[in-house]
């Protein structure tokens, strides 16, 4: 009787789970994107690109366009609030930073959806934001932040900025502290040897940080909902609004396409950008 293959057995499992609940899935959208919406039965075997035609809709194409303008300025304000976040720790003692790490970590451990709708109770008009500010005499009257783009944008960057942090954390900490001795050995001044070496050393974190959070806050629909009420859509609105209210499954199923080729492109991009980097460094 032969062995059992330990290894082969856990490979096989594997293959089999993303084979079930991955590629089919995924299949059957791809195929559903391009068949008619019925009424009677959600999708006739009809072949079509007016699915993919409507996402150029002058109607969707705001959405998609405002989708774009919220993540890539949740992106940038993550980032402004990272990096130095993510330096000092890595300055810190070694001692110092698996505790600074944790509390990074800590969120993950509660489901954004609960977190969310913590925000909205700290943002709202009666909420503990309001509350503090009048107690202290900053504000005269409750500020309106709920249902705003600002409050997307605050929702956001809360549940994605550890996304940011630990890409450039790992960067950061990896940097060789000798190339800002010999940068200062040249004359260069501290922030000449930050935008002139530091960042370019740490660019494959800050590209990668941004990719964890462009990406997800494009979909991420329940944000939206929960803060910026029906004026401030995100893809994932769309997507999720044509499948369970509309029931138009292959406009839904074309939408989520073209947002998962979009994100499989800017990975393609990230990862020929990160192999001209390594061969320009190579060849120096």
């Amino acid at each position: 009787m032969k062995k059992i293959n330990l290894q082969n057995v856990v490979i096989g499992v594997i293959v089999s789970w993303l084979l079930l609940f991955v590629f089919i899935p995924n299949l059957m959208i791809i195929i559903t994107s391009f068949l008619t919406r019925d009424d009677a039965n959600l999708v006739e075997l009809t072949f079509t690109l007016s699915n993919y035609a409507k996402l150029l809709d002058p109607l969707y194409a705001k959405v998609v366009w405002h989708s774009f303008y919220m993540a890539v300025i949740a992106t940038l304000l993550c980032l402004l609030i990272g990096y130095p976040f993510a330096y000092i720790i890595a300055r810190m003692p070694e001692k110092m930073r698996p505790y600074m790490l944790f509390l990074v970590i800590v969120p993950f451990w509660t489901n954004s959806l609960i977190r969310t709708y913590g925000l909205k109770i700290f943002l709202g008009t009666r909420g503990l934001l309001n509350d503090a500010l009048l107690t202290v005499g900053i504000i005269d009257k409750p500020l309106r932040i709920m249902y705003t783009e600002y409050a997307v944008m605050i929702g956001l960057v809360y549940i994605l900025l550890p996304f940011m942090i630990l890409p450039l954390y790992s960067s950061i900490e990896k940097l060789d502290r000798s190339y800002l001795e010999a940068a200062k050995d040249l004359g260069a001044s501290k922030l000449q040897s930050f935008f002139k070496v530091v960042v370019p050393l740490t660019m494959p974190g800050i590209i990668a940080g941004c990719l964890l959070v462009l990406l997800p806050a494009l979909g991420m629909f329940y944000v939206s909902d929960l803060l910026g009420g029906a004026k401030n859509l995100l893809i994932g609105n769309v997507i999720k609004s044509q499948i369970l209210n509309v029931r138009d499954w292959p406009f839904g199923s074309a939408a989520s396409i073209s947002l998962t080729v979009l994100m499989g492109l800017m990975l393609f991009a990230y990862w020929r950008v990160g192999k001209l980097m390594n061969k320009k460094v190579e060849l120096e």
